[in-house]
């Protein structure tokens, strides 16, 4: 089976159920924070700053299995779940100005596991 890359599993973002501004988790799925692929350099490289000054990040240092893809998009979404899921899956720790998403599907790639 041919492993699609991390942007395109981003890409492929799921689904997200959310009226007006609550979410709705189905029957208790698991959900995860990654960043909106349309994000600007500075705002993801912003949200992975507070993110890491939250929470430890060092599951991206360069030797870490998330380390790659080394770009912004990926290191984001990798800073941004890590702070959701220590503050507790609420719709309001995954939204970074709007620049994220909760998602349902897995966004784990190799042997990066997203929390």
């Amino acid at each position: 089976m041919a492993m699609l890359k991390v942007p395109t599993l981003l890409y492929l973002l799921l689904l997200c159920l959310t009226s007006g501004n609550n979410l709705f988790m189905a029957n208790g799925q698991r959900t995860w924070c990654v960043a909106k692929p349309s994000s600007d350099d500075a705002t993801l490289l912003a949200n992975i700053n507070y993110a890491c000054s939250q929470v430890d990040c060092q599951i991206l240092q360069r030797s870490s299995p998330c380390f790659a893809p080394n770009n912004l998009l990926n290191h984001a979404s990798i800073a941004m779940n890590l702070y959701y899921q220590s503050k507790g899956k609420n719709h309001w720790n995954c939204d970074f100005k709007g620049s994220a998403l909760v998602v349902v599907t897995d966004p784990s790639y190799g042997n990066c596991t997203f929390a």
